[in-house]
């Protein structure tokens, strides 16, 4: 493993008080005299060949897994990299942070198993990462499986015991959705704590650029059956921005329950996720089931101090997905979990249509009511979770919705057939701990709103003894296919809401 020291003005820089500590502040002051000058656009340093290859031949060029950085070392956690490609045409610099020093982590093409792609061996050498991966024995302790990876702009993933790679996280969002243009910020540079034998966490730094913020970041990346990362940020504006994302979360829903898919499929479901959760600040509990709609849509969520907000996969079977290849139901569920008062603002929902899954088109994040100036500091701090079990997040005394399944609406004849009506029929199943124990018959009844846009036709509630919850029924009839209809239900017992918020929005044009 090569490595070369850092600038002595760095290290001289890191060693205040004569004691060594390298931590959020010394990327932070970086990330603040950056924005305080005009932005410079990373250059591509990829030859052409590089640059234009397909995707099936960026995925021949393979790190030797025998060359893992740490490999040699007793860690528990090891490093592997992404070799630059396709888009992935700028270096991001890696460094390593030891007791005593910061070097950086120097490209070596040694590193790389370059398959049938044939290329100049000169004009790789002086190439660098497009990112990194984490190895961890997650789920055997003889084995390393890769539980983190940090490739393009500033995208991250995670997974936890059991997962497979579905929803990425970002470490921030500007302008999404907005008519100029998003903006996407990207990791420049990233410092990684060599970690002790003994440790179980991992402590990763990076520095976030883009054209109108830059930022400091630390990870603190906890491996487990629900693998949890602390993030803390400081971020500071160059320019105003129309929109700022904090906590981003990006995924992928190409049809489900709720939206069945258009052309045969034997695939009941596709998607990463199939829902908006959020945990207001209030106590209110909200779940927005996810869409594919054929226009962008975007839903908001006015919110002050929010408890959590995240983009889950509830439909953990098997038979819900059907798909051997790319296991959905076994990719996690992304949380986020605010440390401390955020303030006013609102969680933002971002559908975008696709045609297949290999498109994210799903977006979720937490955005400010007012921003400071440019140049002053942002600074949140959130934990996030990427788990499988979602029913977790719930204290037992809220019932949540395991199932919303659509339909076309039909009324049963004297005749015992059921004839189409031309309403809209949703059948929403409500599960919970404390609900189970409820005898059936308990007085549970609906609360329901709809938008201008439907009249409800049907809402009725019976107990579902497989679920041993309450199925709500509920038919509408739409006023202007052209328009999108915003609609909320919740079961109550007496004054008391048993139940969170299903929350959805029925596409226009569907």
């Amino acid at each position: 493993m090569k490595v070369r020291w850092i600038g002595t003005a760095v290290l001289l820089a890191l060693y205040a008080n004569n004691s060594w500590a390298f931590n959020i502040d010394d990327v932070a002051k970086q990330a603040k005299a950056l924005a305080g000058k005009s932005f410079e656009a990373p250059k591509s340093n990829l030859p052409s060949q590089f640059r234009e290859m397909k995707f099936a031949d960026y995925q021949q060029i393979q790190f030797n897994h025998d060359k893992a950085y740490w490999g040699k070392l007793r860690t528990p956690f090891k490093l592997e990299f992404y070799h630059q490609g396709m888009y992935f045409d700028t270096p991001v610099q890696i460094n390593e942070v030891t007791a005593s020093a910061v070097r950086e982590i120097k490209y070596n093409p040694d590193y790389f198993n370059f398959g049938n792609v044939k290329h100049d061996a000169d004009a790789v050498k002086n190439l660098g990462f497009a990112g990194f991966k984490v190895l961890y024995p997650l789920n055997n302790k003889g084995k390393n499986d890769e539980i983190a990876s940090f490739l393009g702009a500033s995208y991250f993933r995670v997974i936890g015991a059991g997962q497979v790679y579905g929803l990425s996280a970002r470490g921030l969002a500007i302008d999404t959705a907005l008519p100029s243009g998003e903006e996407f910020p990207r990791f420049k540079e990233f410092w990684i704590q060599r970690p002790k034998p003994q440790d179980k966490q991992l402590v990763i730094y990076a520095l976030l650029d883009s054209p109108r913020a830059a930022g400091a970041y630390r990870f603190v990346l906890h491996p487990g059956e629900a693998s949890t990362v602390d993030v803390q940020s400081k971020v500071y504006l160059r320019d105003n921005v129309g929109k700022l994302g904090i906590a981003p979360l990006t995924s992928m829903f190409l049809f489900g329950q709720n939206q069945p898919s258009t052309v045969n499929n034997f695939r009941p479901a596709l998607h990463d996720s199939d829902g908006l959760s959020i945990h207001n600040g209030n106590g209110e509990w909200i779940w927005r089931p996810l869409n594919n709609p054929r226009h962008l849509a975007v839903s908001t969520y006015t919110i002050e101090n929010p408890k959590g907000f995240g983009l889950l996969q509830r439909g953990r079977d098997f038979n819900n997905y059907q798909d051997l290849d790319d296991r959905y139901d076994l990719r996690p569920s992304g949380w986020v979990e605010p440390i401390g008062d955020w303030g006013k603002g609102r969680v933002e929902l971002v559908e975008i249509p696709t045609a297949d899954e290999t498109n994210d088109n799903i977006v979720a994040f937490w955005t400010p009511e007012t921003l400071p100036e440019p140049g002053k500091e942002m600074n949140f701090k959130y934990r996030l979770h990427f788990s499988r079990d979602e029913n977790q997040l719930h204290s037992d005394d809220t019932a949540w919705v395991k199932n919303t399944l659509r339909s076309a609406g039909d009324v049963k004849q004297s005749n015992l057939v059921r004839q189409p009506d031309g309403t809209v029929a949703f059948t929403i199943d409500f599960v919970g701990k404390d609900m189970s124990k409820m005898a059936e018959n308990s007085q549970v009844a609906p609360q329901v709103s709809v938008g201008k846009n439907a009249d409800v036709v049907e809402q009725s509630v019976r107990y579902n003894p497989v679920t041993k919850g309450w199925r709500l029924v509920l038919r509408l009839r739409v006023k202007d296919a052209k328009q999108s209809t915003e609609m909320r239900a919740a079961l109550v017992s007496g004054d008391k809401t048993l139940t969170e918020t299903w929350s959805y929005q029925l596409p226009a044009n569907e």
